[in-house]
């Protein structure tokens, strides 16, 4: 049985089941007499000091500067906080309640107040300050930690959530992995998780499926898949124990090009950047050395939605990326909705050619409230970093002057509503023949073009993409999609505009000298593959390169020029 989470910190990691709970009563609303409301407010006063006193003793053996030091103490200033301690003393004294629902109540207000906060960062601390009250209410009923020093082998926690007190003392040397019901992928936990190694899932809900998992169950969490497996056979446990011996091997072998330069032997440079259809995937990009997102696939977030998250979904979801990406840009495709794309949470109609229907931008101009809120949200999240906005599936220019006034009420919805935004990049994804001759046209509205390999060949050589019969024979390396590759560059480098590729064709290390030569400045790439793909370039010469595209562009069958780039791989090893 495998069940998939958000993965948050990468890697594979066996282990035995341990689900810890608080195991805490359900509250009781019962009023108190008035005998009864001072030794309420002393238990209280009781708790908050042992709370505290354990909270630095979490602290006594941790580097003041260091992560778990640092949370722990904002914690303990919450907990010291007279202001705080005085709601929850007049709480009990004012509706005659015992300590336990007045930490429920007040700290849950605190919580609700933050995460109302603008500021995305700041309002995931609400998940923390729910999470110190559990831990306060666990003092108040004498339950302070979890004792964990008894492990003695290889161990996968499953927990509600876990502090950063509790994850200061947790015995690392056996938690191979974390299961996480709550939390976020900016909350203290995801980033020590992180910071520690430690492969982990958030939001699985391991509590509400069918089968209870019992401790001592043999588990396999994925954190390359998403998946945790419970009770594997012994053909996929095996699997699962070579694909991680592989990929240990593998990422070794990688990891000393993940900070060096991204550039040729002689100096040429070229970013790379990922391709990401979730915030998980964001997460872990800096692990890989990816200088950025160049594709942000956002109509994957609607997959499985019931209902189109509203603008303050959106803001914030696109805000806790440019958080997770700290400072690198942000390349956010709007929705690119149709073809073979379902999004049950949205209308659409039956089309007899939904490939040539109604999708990418003609989706978001058929639909302009969809597409302003969108943009509103975006817009909104580009005060928190550096954000680049494409629009899919544009083929001509007036398309574009459409996106723009739409763009334009965004803005000034936003101003009336008296909230601030930022400044956005703008650009497209050249994803058809029209849109390669029609770019002259549209060059002067835009500040960089993405290639979308993907699309390109599909309607070059009107070979559908989803069908596998038709992929050998129709592939992105025939002479026609090289040929309006390489237009699409010399028409941008003649404009001064950035030129990037984000296609599958991308990430494959042997077709990277032939698209550097043809003149890309940037390529956008599977995390998986962005390294494979960064040694090719960094041992590699440009000037090689170049007359090696060349060559290639000179050919005109399909088995020639993958003759060509086999060969030329072969000279590089």
């Amino acid at each position: 049985m495998s069940i998939n989470g958000i993965v948050v910190s990468a890697g594979i990691a066996f282990g035995k089941a341990l689900t810890i709970t608080n195991q805490l009563p359900p509250l009781d609303f019962k009023l108190l007499s008035i005998e009864q409301i001072d030794d309420q407010q002393q238990k209280l006063t009781q708790a908050i000091h042992q709370l505290i006193a354990h909270l630095q003793h979490c602290q006594h053996h941790l580097c003041p500067e260091c992560d778990h030091f640092q949370l722990i103490d904002s914690d303990i200033i919450l907990l010291e906080d007279e202001e705080l301690q005085q709601q929850l003393h007049q709480h009990i004294h004012q509706f005659r309640v015992c300590a336990a629902v007045a930490v429920d109540r007040i700290f849950n207000q605190h919580a609700a107040e933050m995460s109302a906060l603008d500021d995305p960062y700041l309002a995931n601390r609400s998940i923390d300050i729910i999470c110190l009250a559990k831990r306060l209410t666990s003092a108040l009923h004498g339950h302070l930690q979890w004792d964990l020093s008894a492990l003695t082998e290889d161990t996968i926690l499953l927990a509600d959530d876990l502090t950063p007190a509790e994850f200061a003392i947790l015995p690392l040397t056996h938690i191979t992995g974390l299961i996480l019901e709550s939390g976020g992928l900016t909350s203290h936990t995801a980033i020590l998780a992180r910071a520690a190694g430690i492969p982990a899932l958030l939001n699985y809900q391991f509590s509400q499926t069918k089968d209870v998992i019992e401790d001592g169950a043999q588990l396999v969490l994925d954190g390359m898949s998403g998946e945790l497996h419970i009770a594997p056979s012994t053909e996929v446990f095996e699997q699962l124990k070579q694909k991680q011996q592989q990929e240990v091997v593998r990422r070794q072998a990688l990891m000393i090009y993940k900070d060096r330069p991204s550039q040729t032997r002689d100096g040429h440079q070229v970013t790379l950047l990922a391709n990401v259809g979730n915030l998980s995937e964001i997460s872990h990009i800096t692990d890989v050395g990816a200088q950025g997102i160049g594709l942000f696939r956002t109509e994957f977030l609607l997959m499985n939605a019931k209902a189109l998250p509203d603008e303050q979904q959106q803001y914030k979801l696109y805000s806790d990326a440019l958080h997770s990406l700290q400072g690198e840009v942000l390349t956010i495709r709007t929705f690119d909705i149709g073809a073979d794309k379902e999004i049950p949470c949205l209308p659409q109609t039956n089309e007899d050619n939904p490939a040539l229907g109604i999708r990418g931008i003609r989706y978001s101009l058929a639909h302009p409230a969809t597409f302003i809120t969108q943009i509103k949200a975006i817009l909104r999240a580009a005060n928190h970093g550096q954000v680049r906005l494409m629009f899919p599936m544009v083929s001509q220019v007036e398309e574009l002057d459409a996106a723009f006034l739409l763009i334009e009420r965004a803005k000034q919805e936003l101003n009336q509503q008296e909230k601030g935004f930022g400044t956005l990049s703008y650009g497209i994804v050249v994803e058809t023949p029209a849109a390669v001759f029609n770019l002259p046209s549209m060059l002067p509205m835009l500040d960089f073009v993405s290639i979308g390999t993907n699309d390109l060949t599909q309607y070059t050589l009107a070979a559908d993409r989803t069908n596998p019969n038709l992929a050998k024979q129709y592939p992105p390396l025939s002479p026609a999609v090289i040929q309006l590759i390489s237009m699409t560059v010399s028409h941008c480098k003649q404009a001064q505009v950035k030129v990037s590729l984000c296609g599958e064709l991308g990430s494959d290390p042997q077709v990277l000298p032939l698209l550097v030569g043809l003149g890309l400045d940037e390529l956008s790439i599977n995390p998986a593959n962005l390294l494979d793909v960064k040694v090719a370039l960094i041992e590699g010469n440009y000037s090689h390169f170049v007359h090696h595209a060349q060559h290639i562009t000179q050919l005109t069958r399909i088995t020639d020029i993958r003759k060509a780039i086999n060969a030329f791989a072969q000279d590089c090893v």
